[in-house]
């Protein structure tokens, strides 16, 4: 049961930080400088629904996979969820404001390193 729980965690990761490498190297580059208001609204805005689900199947995840290997107090799942609340503030403020698109870079570079720490984590958790 419990390689499925971090099968799905890692499922979850893999929508949320791929789906970020996807816009970066295929949609924005592709839709820069033609008519991209709707389109890159309507595929922002799809994948903003697919990234709470991510986000929230993450943490649920997450928790029982912490919980499990008893690592609640270990510094580095501090830090990842640390990085985790950073990353939702940031993407809770490019909803509202869209333009800012220096939160894009931090949130991606928030993300890379939250995959970072679970990486890490695993190697402690094994």
């Amino acid at each position: 049961m419990w390689n499925f729980i971090l099968w799905v965690h890692l499922l979850a990761m893999a929508f949320f930080v791929g789906g970020q490498l996807f816009l970066v190297a295929a949609v924005v580059p592709v839709l820069k400088g033609k008519d991209e208001g709707e389109p890159m609204r309507a595929v922002a805005r799809r994948f903003g629904y697919g990234t709470l689900v991510s986000i929230t199947v993450s943490i649920i995840t997450g928790a029982a996979l912490a919980t499990h290997e008893n690592l609640w107090k270990n510094h580095q799942l501090s830090a990842k969820m640390g990085l985790v609340a950073l990353v939702g503030v940031l993407i809770l403020v490019h909803m509202k404001k869209p333009k800012l698109h220096a939160l894009d870079g931090l949130i991606f570079i928030g993300s890379l390193a939250i995959v970072w720490l679970g990486v890490s984590l695993a190697s402690v958790a094994g």
